[in-house]
């Protein structure tokens, strides 16, 4: 393995296992991100694919674009099917869950939380619905509700050769596990292995997988890591160095001549829609002022943006970015690498 994608190693652990097998299937059930954090991210570049299932539809959409061969479900799964609360942490989206506790966890480490009711599964669901091949992993991180999703699974339909499932409570990291264990023990998994993170169960009827499945965790430094070389275009030892460098270069070259409302779409990522849908006031316009021209600057350019009339805080960024002190916002950003000057 040249580079792992998870949190705490569980893939390069689960490659020791699989080692060689070229195709193989996942259930991936609160998948999150497509790359970052990700357990079967490796497995998907060498060729796997399998169904992936994450209830944040913004990370869920991203599955499309980046691995198109995978079935994306923007779906909770628990125990039974209908729907129920859920809690999305905006900015910490690792955090989301269904469990209050776990939320509450949440807001006091400074996040924001926001309520909605949204649809779930069950495994069972899932494989009577997509008629699934073998399953070789099936991981769950749910923040709390790892046993709901056992709960939810026909094991005479979807019994997957290895499970992997989150074992520490969010944020306290105390030990969870005690109240699911004795099912996957009843159906005949032996544990294998804790990271310290997840805890590792393999189907004894599957003894060859069992005898190669490794015993001791990983030591951190074995593999490179995808956290070990964050923000691409600042690190040469990131592997896309090259190309995030270019591409930062060609999209501030772009800027002065991108369409619009690819500009406003790019300024309100990470804004919730209601917020977005609702009539600014003063104290909101002048924030979104103040986040594009920090320190006061340009207080000639600036002024009477926070004069102008908006039906909705997404109709204000619309009318900042049509501005003349935006647009020659665009021009500075931009001058350094569209060739007009060139600054090493």
């Amino acid at each position: 393995m040249d580079l792992s994608y998870a949190q705490h190693l569980e893939d390069y652990h689960l490659a020791l296992a699989f080692a060689g097998q070229e195709r193989g299937f996942y259930i991936d059930v609160g998948a999150g991100h497509p790359v970052a954090d990700n357990v079967s991210c490796w497995f998907y570049l060498r060729g796997w694919s399998g169904i992936v299932v994450e209830p944040q539809a913004d990370l869920a959409a991203l599955y499309a674009h980046v691995r198109p061969r995978d079935v994306a479900l923007a779906s909770l799964v628990g125990s039974r099917e209908g729907e129920v609360e859920f809690f999305h942490v905006e900015k910490l989206h690792g955090f989301s869950t269904t469990m209050a506790d776990a939320a509450e966890a949440a807001r006091e480490l400074g996040a924001r939380v926001v309520s909605r009711r949204m649809p779930m599964t069950t495994l069972a669901a899932i494989a009577r619905d997509h008629g699934l091949p073998r399953v070789d992993f099936l991981k769950i991180d749910v923040e709390g509700a790892e046993g709901d999703v056992l709960a939810g699974n026909d094991w005479s339909r979807l019994r997957p050769r290895v499970i992997l499932l989150e074992a520490v409570a969010p944020g306290s990291m105390a030990e969870a596990h005690a109240a699911w264990e004795p099912l996957l023990l009843a159906q005949d998994y032996e544990f294998v292995l804790f990271e310290g993170l997840n805890r590792f169960y393999v189907d004894r009827r599957d003894a060859e997988l069992l005898a190669r499945f490794p015993r001791e965790k990983a030591d951190w430094l074995v593999v490179p890591h995808l956290g070990h070389t964050n923000r691409a275009p600042f690190r040469d030892d990131h592997p896309d160095h090259a190309f995030a460098r270019d591409l930062v270069g060609g999209l501030l070259a772009s800027l002065p001549a991108m369409d619009r409302e690819t500009l406003v779409n790019v300024l309100t990522r990470g804004i919730a829609p209601e917020e977005l849908a609702r009539k600014p006031d003063a104290a909101a316009r002048r924030a979104v002022i103040d986040r594009l021209f920090p320190g006061g600057r340009f207080a000639e350019a600036r002024s009477g943006l926070d004069d102008i009339d908006a039906a909705s805080l997404r109709d204000y960024y619309r009318a900042l970015v049509d501005s003349d002190a935006f647009r020659v916002m665009t021009g500075r950003l931009a001058m350094s690498w569209d060739g007009g000057q060139i600054l090493d």
